[in-house]
């Protein structure tokens, strides 16, 4: 990449691992923090997006140029603590941010991210960052804002050169709630937000390995009683809930490291023959537990225009993807099937355990990249769920 055109006094530096230094204009939140270097393609969507516990750990990188028409609002927050500010550690945007113009529009984007403790920088080629990500792998970088402009530049680098990256780190048991709880709160009806919920047709537990709440939403939508229990929480104590299902959620870090502990207890939930599925961060601990591996990807998947195909119908979905890590397709033992796969570059998107209702996808069927390409899968989840019970399934679309 080459170096950025000179200003009088940058207010904000983004320092990769190798040196490089691109000066911008800060926004949001003011100080310094090491984080991994990712780009995201979604036209729409930001505040989900920094809010998606998955991206702890990340600063992200938006293709899209204007950030911030729609302001900010209680309503579009993905964590389940907000409080906590589990999500995205940094953003960068081509343009400064844009004022809201927006009748949901509760506060100004910068507001908001300062709120956050979410360091921001504006005024970059994005477009050319993006294409230094494709062509050399997410960097390890330190994203730094002083709005007098005042750097240590080489301490900055030293602090981007030492930082170990995500490989290793089980930032899953930062994300996790602190305490088992109930969640009621019902999808989002346009002019009406959120209601709860009182249906109790089943009991699905979900382990939070940093959950997000449209998933749980989707959960009580469909007349369950949800149950969100830590990371940590032993098999024992989910079985003696007696759920009717149990999901493993989404999550940021390493899924090997959070597998150190996650793997074990997955296996045991597995032999109780209750329904289970997992999503993004908990599909990859389950591939860990039946047996496969994960890779650390070279620009991983962000977006909300990526196609997936299920081998199961046989139909193409676009869907919204946020991981750095992937299941290596070819290390799945024999039982275990894949049955979804990236039409981008291949990649393992879905997996089932033959003759058990265990399944799980890569990608996020919660989000609405547009469609609702995936919502099927839930409905997919619920049926294995009342044959459990001993009640009638449903058409999955």
């Amino acid at each position: 990449m080459t170096e950025p055109w000179s200003r009088s006094k940058p207010t904000a530096v983004l320092v990769l691992a190798d040196g490089t230094v691109i000066e911008g204009t800060g926004a949001g939140a003011a100080g310094a923090i090491e984080a991994e270097v990712c780009f995201n393609t979604a036209l729409t969507g930001y505040q989900e997006i920094l809010t998606d516990p998955s991206y702890l750990g990340q600063i992200v990188t938006f293709t899209f140029p204007h950030i911030g028409n729609i302001g900010a609002n209680d309503e579009d927050i993905e964590d389940l603590t907000p409080a906590a500010r589990r999500g995205a550690v940094g953003a960068i945007f081509k343009a400064d941010i844009t004022n809201p113009s927006n009748y949901r529009s509760a506060k100004h984007l910068d507001e908001w991210l300062k709120a956050r403790g979410i360091i921001a920088m504006t005024g970059i080629d994005t477009r050319a960052l993006t294409a230094w990500i494709r062509e050399n792998g997410m960097p390890n970088a330190v994203i730094a804002h002083d709005p007098e402009g005042n750097f240590d530049i080489d301490a900055l680098k030293d602090r981007a050169k030492a930082w170990s990256g995500l490989e290793g780190l089980d930032l899953a048991i930062e994300a996790t709630s602190g305490q088992s709880s109930s969640w009621t709160e019902k999808p989002w009806v346009w002019n009406e937000g959120y209601h709860g919920s009182s249906d109790d047709k089943a009991h699905v537990v979900a382990i939070d390995f940093g959950v997000k709440r449209n998933i749980l939403r989707l959960f009580t939508g469909l007349g369950c009683k949800v149950t969100v229990v830590p990371a940590k929480t032993p098999a024992e104590d989910i079985i003696a809930m007696n759920p009717d299902g149990i999901f493993l959620s989404n999550g940021p870090g390493d899924p090997a490291e959070t597998g150190k502990y996650a793997v074990p207890q997955i296996r045991k939930l597995i032999e109780t023959g209750i329904p289970l599925f997992g999503i993004c961060l908990g599909h990859q601990i389950l591939a860990l537990a039946l047996g496969g591996t994960t890779e650390k990807m070279h620009q991983g998947h962000h977006g909300a225009n990526h196609p997936v195909k299920d081998h199961t119908t046989g139909k193409v979905e676009i869907v919204s993807m946020n991981h750095g890590f992937a299941v290596a397709g070819k290390s799945l033992p024999a039982g275990v099937e894949e049955t979804h796969v990236s039409l981008f570059d291949g990649t393992n998107c879905g997996l089932r355990l033959v003759g058990k209702p265990v399944f799980s996808v890569q990608h996020h069927p919660e989000a609405s990249p547009g469609p609702q390409d995936s919502h099927y899968l839930f409905k997919r989840f619920m049926n294995m769920v009342n044959e459990h019970r001993g009640e009638a399934v449903l058409p999955e679309r």
